[in-house]
């Protein structure tokens, strides 16, 4: 089995202007810049035929091949990660059996999340595309609501049925739970993890599938597939004591350098 990651990156981000290149401090104060994070994360990923960087930015191409990542330029016409992932597959000729999609804003993700997600993938046929989801613990339960209630987007969440497909993402705290947890008592709640592995035959139509209304309102890319009928297969990971935050919003950084150094992740 041949799996390719990519790892999509844009600099004209609505958010966050030129979030790949902003610098994160490790915990011996070494500093490397989102997109060097996202790649060394990837490059951990065992049992992965490539990996590659795929941007419409010059900026980002620079700073990327000069840390030795391999890259492929796209258009700027992407709308979102997926498609820029579709169409880097295709300018590399296809040939793999699973594409990652290993977005550039979560350098946090460990490895075994995408090792756990293809073995997800490759064991349900009905499926066409998998992604993470970890289940809450109160702490993280209550950072996500906080966000919520200060007007930030700090995370995404996921409903999935006995199937264990999905059922629903969404940037609201889903489903309601009306109750506090302590900080280490498991919750209902599972954290969406940005990354995807999709089959190619899935992954090459979805630029040609109208945008719905469901991904206009959430902004989330992966409501494509369920919009349009597709099994979208949500494989449960453990953190096995890893924090885990993505790069949304500038206020991020400082929380994703504690969470840094309180790992002794450089």
């Amino acid at each position: 089995m041949s799996v390719l990651i990519v790892i999509p990156a844009r600099y004209a981000s609505t958010r966050y202007p030129g979030k790949p290149l902003v610098e994160l401090r490790g915990a011996s104060g070494q500093a490397r810049t989102l997109i060097e994070r996202s790649w060394r994360a990837a490059c951990k990923v065992a049992g992965v035929a490539r990996v590659v960087v795929a941007t419409d930015d010059a900026r980002i191409r620079d700073t990327a091949t000069a840390f030795g990542a391999e890259v492929v330029m796209t258009s700027s016409e992407c709308r979102n990660g997926t498609e820029r992932c579709a169409e880097a597959h295709a300018a590399l000729g296809g040939g793999h059996d699973i594409v990652v999609n290993l977005q550039g804003d979560a350098p946090l993700t460990p490895h075994w999340f995408i090792e756990a997600l293809v073995d997800g993938l490759a064991a349900d046929p009905a499926a066409e595309i998998a992604t993470p989801v970890l289940r809450c613990e109160g702490a993280m339960l209550a950072a996500l609501r906080a966000d919520r209630a200060a007007g930030r987007v700090g995370g995404t969440t996921a409903v999935f049925g006995a199937t264990g497909h999905a059922l629903y993402f969404s940037k609201e705290v889903v489903p309601y739970t009306g109750c506090d947890y302590p900080d280490a008592a498991p919750t209902p709640v599972f954290h969406h993890v940005g990354v995807y592995a999709y089959r190619p035959a899935a992954l090459a139509a979805y630029p040609g599938w109208p945008v719905g209304p469901l991904e206009t309102l959430e902004g989330l890319e992966q409501l494509r597939f369920l919009e349009n009928g597709r099994a979208v297969a949500c494989v449960e990971v453990e953190a096995r004591g890893r924090q885990f935050w993505e790069l949304n919003n500038p206020s991020d950084v400082p929380r994703i350098e504690s969470m840094m150094a309180e790992m002794g992740l450089d």
